[in-house]
């Protein structure tokens, strides 16, 4: 048991030593002014959890990497995509053999769809969730880690900054991302 002097630590959480304001409240790129004219880039970008890995109980997970990673979540909702919001979603793929069974699979299961923030984001983003096809994913990856086959490869990620706009806009409206100043931010970023 610990005899020695109390001590009290004031924590105002709403403090930021960089004095930043607020982005634009969609996915993709934007600035912010960081204190003496430094500006920093910062990103976000799309993240879901597809039902496979909702069902495997892996949600926690993910959310732990990208946090200890240093992003910061600003907004998730689980939501049960119809097949034309998960046609929508993978429009790019629209002439892949595939398509129409990714479709049905996202649109039969739960989605939990999350928007992060933080620089560079969409590239160490794509690179910690590992290849599309996990055999070819390097341990250390979620889907090198948690994945055995391609079309249950659990997770889902904005693969530019252009995607990653149209997909927060499509899974999000403004309202439901939530623009909050991390204390961890300077000792995140310089």
């Amino acid at each position: 048991m610990w005899s020695g002097p109390s001590v009290s630590l004031n924590v105002d959480v709403g403090f930021d030593p960089l004095n930043r304001e607020p982005g634009d409240g969609l996915g993709g790129h934007f600035e912010r002014e960081a204190g003496h004219s430094v500006t920093e880039t910062m990103e976000r970008t799309m993240i879901a959890v597809k039902s496979d890995g909702i069902q495997r109980g892996l949600i926690g997970q993910i959310i732990t990497r990208f946090e200890h990673r240093g992003f910061k979540l600003i907004g998730m909702k689980m939501v049960k995509p119809t097949e034309d919001m998960a046609k929508q979603h993978y429009i790019d793929l629209k002439d892949k053999p595939f398509y129409a069974g990714l479709c049905k699979f996202t649109s039969a299961g739960p989605f939990v769809a999350m928007c992060w923030e933080g620089q560079n984001i969409v590239k160490i983003s794509r690179d910690m969730l590992g290849e599309t096809n996990p055999a070819d994913s390097k341990p250390g990856t979620i889907r090198g880690d948690l994945c055995v086959q391609v079309g249950r490869n659990i997770i889902h990620g904005s693969d530019s900054l252009e995607t990653a706009k149209k997909e927060v806009a499509l899974w999000f409206k403004a309202e439901e991302l939530v623009d909050w100043k991390s204390c961890a931010e300077p000792f995140l970023y310089e």
